[in-house]
Formats: C-alpha cells, sequence, structure tokens
C-alpha cells in the first residue's frame, strides 16, 4: 500500500510539469504557437544555403533568419522554374524521392536546402512529398500532421469566389500571391495562408482518390470544399495510379474557387505539382 501510494503523488507531480511545460513553450519569430506546437507562420520558401555560412544556418534553425539575411549570405531561392515563379531548379542533389546527397564538407551533412517560413516571397512548390519532408528536417522542424493542420486554420476566411483580389485568401486569382500578402487570410492562431495560394503537403498519407465530393453536400457546411479521400482503388498492375498510395494536400490553391478552403483534403501521389507547397512544424 505504500508503495501505491508514493507512486501516485509522484505521477501527478510528473503530469503537472508536463502540462506546466506545455503552457509555457516559444515558438521562435518565423512561426506560431498552436495548441503546444509552433506552426510555419507562412507557407515555405525552400533556399539553397551554402553550409559553410554557418552562421545562417543556425538563424534558419531557430527561426530567425529573414529575407535580408538570406539574400546577403548568397542564399538562392528554390522552387518552380516555370512563371509566375521562374525560380532555380532543386539541385541534383535534392532529388525527388527525397535521397539526398550531402555537399562536400557539410558538417553535419547536408545538401544544402532548407525549409523557411518568411513573408513577402512566392511560396516554393513543384516539389514532391519526399523532399518536403526532407526540406522541414533539415532546418530542425517537420511537416504539420493532418490534424495539427487542420487546428492551425481554424477561423481562416474563406472567400471562394468571393477573392477581392487584395486582402482575402487567394483562391479565385489569376497567379500565386507573395508569402502574407492577403492581410485578412489568416486563421484565429495567426497562420497566414491556409486557405487559397498554394495546397500544402502534410505528413499522413492515404488511399489514393479517383474523383472528389464536396462537403456542403455531404456534412452540410463550409461553400463545397472539394473532399479527395480514400477512392475505391483501380485493379494493379503497371500503371494503376487509382491503387497507389498517396499524401494528403489542405488548403485549396489560389485558383481553386469553392473547392478550396479549410477543409479541403485531397490524395495525391507524391509527386512534384506547381500548385503544391507546404509549411512546418516544431
Amino acid at each position: 500500500m505504500k508503495v501505491v501510494r508514493t507512486a501516485l503523488p509522484l505521477i501527478l507531480v510528473i503530469s503537472g510539469a508536463v502540462a506546466s511545460f506545455a503552457g509555457t513553450l516559444k515558438c521562435p519569430p518565423d512561426s506560431v504557437k498552436v495548441g503546444n506546437v509552433c506552426i510555419d507562420r507562412y507557407e515555405v520558401s525552400v533556399w539553397q544555403v551554402p553550409p559553410s555560412n554557418t552562421a545562417l544556418v543556425r538563424q534558419i534553425e531557430r527561426g530567425r533568419a529573414t529575407l535580408d539575411a538570406l539574400t546577403a549570405g548568397g542564399a538562392v531561392q528554390l522552387g518552380c522554374t516555370i512563371p509566375p515563379f521562374n525560380l532555380a531548379a532543386y539541385p541534383a542533389g535534392f532529388p525527388l524521392d527525397g535521397n539526398w546527397t550531402p555537399e562536400p564538407g557539410s558538417s553535419p551533412p547536408s545538401p544544402g536546402v532548407y525549409a523557411l517560413s518568411i513573408p513577402g516571397v512566392l511560396p516554393s512548390s513543384c516539389i514532391s512529398w519526399f523532399q518536403a519532408n526532407q526540406a522541414c528536417l533539415l532546418s530542425g522542424k517537420r511537416l504539420l500532421t493532418n490534424q495539427e493542420w487542420q487546428g492551425a486554420a481554424a477561423g481562416t476566411p474563406d472567400p471562394g469566389l468571393g477573392d477581392n483580389g487584395s486582402t482575402t485568401c487567394a483562391t479565385n486569382s489569376a497567379n500565386p500571391v507573395a508569402t502574407g500578402a492577403r492581410s485578412a487570410c489568416v486563421s484565429n492562431w495567426g497562420v497566414s495562408d491556409m486557405v487559397g495560394n498554394i495546397r500544402e503537403w502534410v505528413a499522413d498519407w492515404g488511399d489514393f482518390s479517383a474523383g472528389c465530393t464536396d462537403w456542403l453536400s455531404t456534412q452540410g457546411f463550409s461553400d463545397g470544399d472539394a473532399s479527395c479521400f480514400a477512392g475505391p482503388g483501380g485493379l494493379g498492375g503497371s500503371g494503376d495510379v487509382a491503387s497507389s498510395p498517396g499524401a494528403l494536400i489542405r488548403g485549396g490553391r489560389w485558383n481553386g474557387g469553392t473547392a478550396a478552403g479549410v477543409f479541403e483534403v485531397v490524395v495525391f501521389e507524391t509527386y512534384d505539382r506547381a500548385d503544391v507547397g507546404f509549411r512546418c512544424a516544431r
């Protein structure tokens, strides 16, 4: 009996310590506290940074790098090479399958590719799930889970076809917009661009969907955000995309219209698309 009575208060003390820690979590400037997780404030822009610039790499890892610091440090933004992005291509040492090659002399080993959350740039896309996952890890972060993404998006306005081209979320725009440019496209937690602009990979995988429905007709809420998840699959064999697993993407895109929104859930094979980027969490 004494053992039981002694152990119980100890468990309560430990639980209290954990709860206290959770309430005092401090997030770096590039992120916002959502529950007990630090979520990137902005959609990711991917940068190639010389690993020899250890001061800049430390700034990135601490969430304190700025656009001015990146430019001054010789960093180059990576992403889609096609208009309107016109960014540098991901290096050969950072392939679609994520199996990167270290830059010579890098310590710790690194391909020199990092994921940053900064305002005022076009987000990086044309990136596979595997590359996005590695870019987050190389920056001391990780991809959001689907649950974390949904939580962080709460309260984000969903303009659909009502995109005013200036402040509301970019869901009916000719092109993607700079991160943080739409001042009203902010969640209740302070996370920007969770709806529209570019879709975002999350960590979760699911069964590839061959077709889509919408949340309005099935659940009676939202303005028709697309739901393309857990499809019927195919017959298997070579080239049967419908039977392939895929990774979830969230939020919609700049020309998604009413299909974009905080409830959009789409499964794509993990390949690179111009309208799919990501954000990270700590």
